[in-house]
C-alpha cells in the first residue's frame, strides 16, 4: 500500500528535536511560525502511483534513523514510496519560496541536517520554505533516472499552483539544493522543460523553471570519475548507456535559459570534488547566465549549518540569502 502522508510525518514526529549549531532546537515537523505549533501542511505531489511506479510495487516503509556523522548526529530519511513537501510557514511571509531539496547520495535524505535546519534558518527571514521529500532511484521505480526529476518538477508546479494559500508570489520560487539534491536542484535548472511524465491536472500547465537556484556542495555531472560514484551508481543504476549519463549531467546543459545560480562548496570535500561546482560557475558564465560562487578552504562535505562559527563557510546561508535579495527574491 502507498504510505499515507501522515504516517510518514508521523515517524518524523517521533523523533527527539535535533538542535542548530547554536544550540537552539529545531523540529523535524514542519511549524507554522505564527501560531508556534506543528503545521499540518503537507502536500502529496501525486494524487495517485507516482509515475514509474511497478505493477505490483514493494513499496518501501518510511524509515527515520538518527545516524552518527562527524561532530554529532544526523537524521536520515528513506523508504519514499509517496513523495511529498513539507511547508515550514513564516510569521511575516515576504512573499518569496525556497523549495529544499536534501541530499544522501541517493540512498537516504539528510532530512534534518538539509532539510528542516535550513527551512528553519529562511523561515526567520520571511521566506515559505517547502522540504522536499523526492523518491530515491534504487527503491523499486522503473524510471529511476528520471523520479528524482519528476519529483522536483512537479513540485514546483505545485508550490505555485498553491501560492495564494501561502501568501507566495509565483514567481518568486527558488530551489536551493544539497549534494545529490544539488543535482535534482541542477537538473531542474537545464531540464525544467522536458516534459517526463503525463500530466495529471492543472498544476501541471504551470512553469517548473525556478527564479533561482542553490547548489551547495552539489553533484553537477555522471560523468564517470568525475562525480561521487555512489550518486551515480544510485541514480543511474551499474552500467548506464553514454547518452544517459549525458542525459543526466546538468553541467552540460547550462544555456541561455538557465536561471541564476549560486554555488558554494568546502575545497576539501572528499566526497564531491570541488569542481563539480568551479565548473558550474565557469559555464554559467560562458553562457551568460548570472551567478555567483563561494568556495571554502575547508568544511568537508554535507556541512548543511553545522560548521563552526569560527570557519568562513558558516555564513553562506547568509550570503545566499543576500544574493536572493539582490535578485528580486
Amino acid at each position: 500500500m502507498i504510505l499515507d502522508r501522515r504516517a510518514l510525518l508521523a515517524s518524523i514526529a517521533a523523533a527527539a528535536s535535533p538542535v542548530t549549531r547554536e544550540g537552539k532546537p529545531v523540529s523535524l515537523v514542519p511549524t507554522d511560525q505564527q501560531t508556534k505549533k506543528p503545521s499540518s501542511a503537507t502536500i502529496p505531489l501525486w494524487p495517485g502511483p507516482a509515475p514509474g511506479s511497478p505493477p505490483a510495487p514493494r513499496l518501501p516503509s518510511p524509515k527515520l534513523r538518527q545516524t552518527p556523522v562527524t561532530g554529532g548526529k544526523e537524521y536520515r530519511l528513506k523508504g519514499i514510496a509517496a513523495p511529498v513537501l513539507f511547508a515550514y510557514r513564516p510569521a511575516q511571509p515576504n512573499g518569496a519560496a525556497i523549495i529544499v531539496m536534501p541530499g544522501g547520495g541517493f540512498t537516504f535524505l539528510s532530512i534534518e541536517n538539509e532539510g528542516s535546519v535550513p527551512a528553519t534558518f529562511f523561515t526567520d527571514f520571511g521566506y515559505t520554505v517547502f522540504v522536499l521529500s523526492y523518491r530515491l532511484p534504487g527503491e523499486g521505480w522503473t524510471n529511476r533516472a528520471d523520479a528524482p526529476l519528476q519529483d522536483a518538477i512537479r513540485a514546483i508546479r505545485l508550490v505555485r499552483d498553491q501560492a495564494k494559500a501561502y501568501a507566495i508570489d509565483p514567481d518568486r520560487v527558488a530551489v536551493l539544493g544539497f549534494s545529490a539534491g544539488g543535482h535534482v536542484a541542477a537538473s531542474l535548472a537545464t531540464d525544467y522543460g522536458t516534459p517526463l511524465y503525463p500530466p495529471v491536472d492543472a498544476a501541471d500547465k504551470l512553469s517548473a523553471k525556478p527564479a533561482l537556484v542553490g547548489l551547495m556542495y552539489a553533484v553537477t555531472t555522471m560523468k564517470k570519475f568525475e562525480t561521487h560514484s555512489v550518486s551515480r551508481a544510485n541514480l543511474l543504476g551499474p552500467d548506464p548507456a553514454p547518452d544517459l549519463v549525458q542525459r543526466r549531467s546538468p553541467l552540460a546543459h547550462i544555456g541561455a535559459g538557465t536561471p541564476p545560480c549560486f554555488a558554494g562548496c568546502a575545497l576539501d570535500d572528499p566526497v564531491v570534488p570541488p569542481f563539480c561546482s568551479i565548473d558550474w560557475l565557469a559555464a554559467c558564465q560562458t553562457a551568460k547566465v548570472p551567478v555567483e560562487g563561494h568556495f571554502f578552504e575547508k568544511g568537508g562535505h554535507g556541512f548543511g549549518l553545522r560548521l563552526s562559527t569560527d570557519n568562513p563557510g558558516a555564513l553562506w546561508p547568509e550570503l545566499f540569502r543576500l544574493w536572493m535579495g539582490k535578485h528580486g527574491l
